[in-house]
């Protein structure tokens, strides 16, 4: 497993234990891989993506206002940028010739799964500080560079799924875990000092990053929910 050079976060998915198996293996990601995935979950999972993705780009410029230094401000305003304009566009591209326009993407209802994680992030960061925020955002980073990974290889996926998967596989997204990964490493140390897992707050920033990674599984499975009932 990658850690994209950050200590910090390889210490907080060790600590999430088989929750962070059960988000990068979940049945609707071997899905992916397989072709097995019924087309109308992940249709139903990009739309509720699509929100997702409006609120992450807030609770990515919550970041840039968190931040301590024009460094941190500059990595937290390109993350926006990207988001809002280039990964938002592969949901608008895929959803529009399945008949879907941007338009009913943004008229349509949130899933709860999908209230309960975009808030729970904002309500990290707008509750705690820079490290907080990223405890609660990691797991979206680097989960989502791990399944493309895992994917890449998966000859059985189909064109639909392959897109997605080229995505989160490519070097430009790993090179943004890079980034993110050098940014928790540099937030870790000016919170918690030299010896992160010693400082009190250690406890509740494991948590955070737990609960996060637990409400990725539940979006998962909320994909196949509402495919179900498509």
């Amino acid at each position: 497993m990658n850690d994209f050079g950050s200590k910090t976060f390889a210490a907080w998915r060790a600590a999430a234990g088989e929750t962070w198996q059960g988000y990068v293996e979940h049945e609707f990601v071997v899905g992916l891989g397989s072709g097995d995935l019924p087309r109308a979950a992940f249709i139903a999972y990009l739309v509720q993506d699509y929100i997702y993705l409006l609120h992450y780009s807030r609770a990515w410029a919550l970041a840039l206002v968190k931040s301590d230094n024009i460094g941190q401000m500059r990595l937290a305003a390109a993350t926006v940028n990207t988001l809002i304009n280039e990964e938002i566009q592969l949901h608008v591209g895929v959803c529009e010739r399945e008949g879907i326009s941007e338009q009913s993407l943004l008229d349509a209802e949130e899933a709860a799964e999908n209230v309960a994680y975009t808030r729970y992030v904002m309500d990290a960061g707008l509750s705690g500080d820079l490290l907080d925020l990223l405890a609660a955002l990691a797991p979206c980073v680097f989960g989502y560079a791990e399944i493309g990974a895992k994917l890449d290889d998966c000859s059985a996926a189909p064109r639909l799924y392959r897109e997605w998967i080229d995505c989160y596989a490519s070097a430009d997204y790993v090179a943004a875990c890079h980034a993110v990964a050098e940014l928790i490493e540099q937030v870790a140390l000016a919170k918690l000092g030299t010896d992160p897992q010693a400082n009190p707050r250690w406890p509740a920033l494991c948590r955070s990053f737990n609960t996060a990674t637990r409400l990725e599984v539940d979006f998962w499975s909320m994909g196949i929910r509402l495919g179900n009932t498509a």
